[in-house]
């Protein structure tokens, strides 16, 4: 193996930025247990259709905590695959090309498309790529971005100039957000945000901004609640508490016109289909720990309720819609709450767990 630090072209490539090195540091999910390990590993190869990207930030969410843990989710979906470089929310620029690509420039600062689609199938070929019969996900199907160097589809890269690192990553997860925002129209609405995670504070900055007449936000933890404010939230309530009745009070027995559940808690789910009012709609972004029971005649059907399952962004509506959010200055960043070199992520993934942080993000190419 040649030494680390040392350079030279990559033979896959067509175009390159010679300082490449021949080896890199990754966080491995080497063995089917709790943890990972940050390895020396060689710098990938961009085939076909794929760019080279040095990675400059990558934040992290909960599927990086399942695979973390090595919880039954993680080893029924990634056992197959160790070992496996995680994490996907990523933004780096572009420093190689591949065969039979050009399209985004060496040096364009570029986020990720998750969703690996095969472009071939029913869904793909019919406008919905985003639930592609054969779709794979970056960092559980294919090595991500937990490193300093990775390679992605061209196709999959999404340019972003004038983003830092940080906010230029986080538009897959606020892409999300965007999703279950806007799959109907918002301006004017009562809305409640159900659920004050990163997505859930993205939905309330998202909401106010497009002009929602009034935003409710719920959570258990006081200071994601404290959040939910500081992002523009008119109502903050305790999940914890009788939020239907006190929404409901608030709305003058009406209830609200849009309800956006991004816990996945039981509870929360049926406080969702509670409050809305007759005629509304629910998106769904949550996802439960378990099968959950619905009295579906008077929960959803008696009432004309519309109920959406939102599942990770359109390709690429969703991109275009929140880079222009970004664009008119919509301010995602006090989401951020941590920025941690690649070396501390054993401490990145503790904040994660104990829920005391808001996005964290680790910088490949510090410490």
């Amino acid at each position: 193996m040649s030494e680390p630090g040392a350079t030279s072209p990559i033979a896959a490539a067509t175009s390159i930025d010679l300082r490449i090195p021949k080896t890199m540091r990754a966080l491995v999910k080497v063995r089917p247990e709790a943890g990972a390990e940050l390895r020396e590993v060689p710098v990938p190869r961009p085939g076909p259709g794929e760019v080279l990207i040095r990675l400059e930030a990558v934040s992290l969410c909960g599927t990086d905590l399942h695979i973390y843990r090595w919880d039954p989710w993680a080893q029924a979906r990634l056992g197959k695959y160790l070992p496996r470089i995680f994490g996907h929310e990523m933004a780096g620029r572009v420093v190689a090309h591949g065969p039979g690509t050009g399209a985004v420039p060496l040096g364009t600062r570029v986020a990720a498309e998750t969703h690996l689609v095969d472009w071939t199938c029913y869904q793909c070929r019919t406008g919905r790529e985003h639930v592609c019969a054969n779709l794979r996900i970056l960092g559980v199907d294919a090595d991500g971005a937990f490193a300093e160097y990775m390679c992605l589809p061209e196709r999959n890269a999404w340019p972003s100039e004038g983003l830092s690192p940080e906010i230029a990553a986080i538009q897959e997860p606020m892409g999300n957000a965007v999703f279950a925002t806007f799959v109907e129209e918002i301006t004017t609405a009562t809305v409640a945000v159900l659920g004050c995670g990163p997505i859930g504070l993205m939905a309330v900055a998202i909401c106010k901004f497009a002009g929602a007449s009034r935003v409710f936000a719920t959570d258990v933890m006081p200071h994601r609640r404290e959040m939910a404010a500081r992002m523009g939230a008119d109502c903050v309530l305790d999940g914890a508490g009788d939020v239907v009745a006190e929404i409901r009070r608030e709305t003058g027995g009406t209830g609200v016109d849009v309800v956006l559940e991004m816990s996945g808690a039981e509870s929360a789910i049926h406080q969702a289909f509670e409050m809305t009012t007759n005629g509304g709609r629910v998106s769904l972004l949550g996802l439960p720990s378990r099968p959950v029971t619905i009295d579906l005649n008077d929960a959803i059907i008696f009432r004309g309720l519309r109920v959406y399952g939102i599942t990770g962004r359109k390709l690429w509506e969703t991109w275009y819609k929140t880079a222009a959010l970004l664009r008119e200055g919509l301010d995602v960043g006090p989401i951020i709450t941590h920025r941690l070199p690649l070396s501390r992520y054993a401490d990145a993934f503790d904040l994660l767990a104990q829920g005391v942080a808001g996005k964290v993000v680790l910088l490949p190419q510090e410490g």
